[in-house]
């Protein structure tokens, strides 16, 4: 190329992950455009460049058709799940690399997904969908349990609620349904999917495809037990403390489950479970690795993750993938009531811990705080590295027990006649 390659970025205004590409692409000396979920006429009151209304795909296809005839566009690249499927169509009426929309929306679709694995021979566990008008306490009585109620397309582990019997099965529809209905699904054309609860330990793997191939560029441990009822992450470390023979197996299967699923190019990022009976694929996401988590990933020579992504993304060569040796974590810091974030004490303390390479707090003060199931966010972040493993989840555990929050009710006026 002899001009600068020009990359569309699409997500929401709430992502976490704009400033490390923006960042990423300074530094590749790439041409980027932030194209945000927006509605037009506040864009162009904004005097946003590329504003968008993901809400309406067809007009946001025709705006950046209009625009890549007026300045070349080499890439267009989803940044949060909100995007996915837009950028899959966007990259395809643009003649560029990209996923198909299928492929792009069953990786967004949680039923959608159980259907594509199964129908493609990648084990699932028992699953069904629900309208959301169906009588909890009726469906209780014809499933076996423990169970998970999901929502369809929330990310995030939002409005997921384990039920270990029928009257925690009707809490946990009643809960996850408000949630839903909250984020703007129908009451009567809305559904939930219930699935068999699988036990196991969990990692995340984070990976580049190129043709439909599948290369591992970071495979996390997740230490804590993810049992429920909630499922809020937490800890992430690399590399993998299991033996080497099951991390090919947990590659594989996730390749295994892109090709089902028509995911062929671009980052992916893959949660599964492994158990005495085998390896499961619980979600895939055709996007890198959500927060600030990638600030932990660092390649051949200092090249950082999102350089990797918009790298591939422009078809120019890539470096070596092959991850520094040292090993990496993150502590994604939980919200632990609900309420208002009135202060924070022990930062610096949490910071001298060895190993530890930085603590944000991403929360803002005197704002209401929602934990999971319904919130969709963290505290902060706390970044670690060390020799070996261990070392680096005992320096993110000593960290945050060195926090402390402080989080006042929200107060609610009333109007007095």
């Amino acid at each position: 190329m002899t001009h600068r390659p020009r990359v569309v970025l699409l997500a929401s205004p709430a992502t976490y992950r704009a400033g490390a590409f923006l960042q990423a692409a300074a530094r590749l000396d790439l041409d980027v455009v932030r194209a945000t979920d927006t509605p037009r006429i506040l864009a162009e009151r904004w005097g946003m460049p590329l504003g968008l209304d993901f809400t309406q795909p067809d007009a946001a296809i025709a705006v950046l058709i209009a625009y890549a005839g007026e300045q070349r566009v080499d890439a267009v690249l989803a940044l949060d799940d909100s995007a996915t499927t837009l950028a899959a169509r966007a990259a395809a009426a643009l003649g560029l690399p990209h996923n198909d929309l299928d492929a792009a929306l069953a990786a967004r679709d949680k039923w959608v997904m159980r259907e594509t694995l199964r129908r493609g021979g990648v084990p699932v566990p028992d699953y069904r969908r629900y309208p959301l008008t169906v009588d909890p306490a009726r469906v209780a009585g014809e499933i076996p349990f423990p169970v998970v109620v999901k929502p369809l397309r929330l990310s995030g582990s939002r409005g997921v609620i384990r039920a270990n019997d029928a009257t925690e099965f009707v809490r946990a529809w009643e809960r996850a349904r408000l949630i839903v209905l909250r984020e703007g699904e129908s009451p009567e054309h809305g559904e939930l999917l219930v699935e068999r609860y699988l036990p196991g330990v969990e990692v995340a793997l984070e990976g580049l495809l190129t043709a439909g191939r599948l290369q591992t560029l970071a495979l996390f441990d997740k230490p804590d037990p993810l049992e429920g009822p909630f499922f809020e992450e937490t800890i992430y470390v690399t590399p993998s403390r299991l033996p080497e023979a099951t991390q090919a197996a947990i590659a594989a299967l996730t390749a295994e489950s892109a090709a089902a699923l028509g995911l062929r190019e671009g980052p992916v990022h893959a949660e599964l479970r492994i158990n005495p009976q085998g390896i499961w694929l619980i979600e895939m996401a055709g996007r890198s690795i959500g927060g600030l988590c990638s600030t932990v990933l660092e390649f051949g020579a200092g090249v950082s993750l999102e350089e990797l992504i918009l790298l591939h993304a422009v078809r120019l060569p890539l470096p070596s993938t092959q991850r520094v040796q040292e090993a990496a974590g993150v502590m994604m810091i939980p919200i632990p009531k609900g309420g208002m974030l009135r202060e924070v004490s022990g930062r610096d303390a949490a910071a001298a811990v060895p190993g530890v390479t930085g603590v944000e707090i991403t929360a803002p003060f005197n704002q209401p705080l929602t934990p999971l199931p319904e919130g969709a966010s963290y505290l902060g972040f706390i970044f670690a590295r060390g020799d070996e493993p261990h070392e680096v989840e005992a320096s993110l555990r000593e960290a945050h027990a060195r926090l402390s929050f402080r989080v006042e009710p929200a107060i609610t006026l009333t109007a007095v006649g």
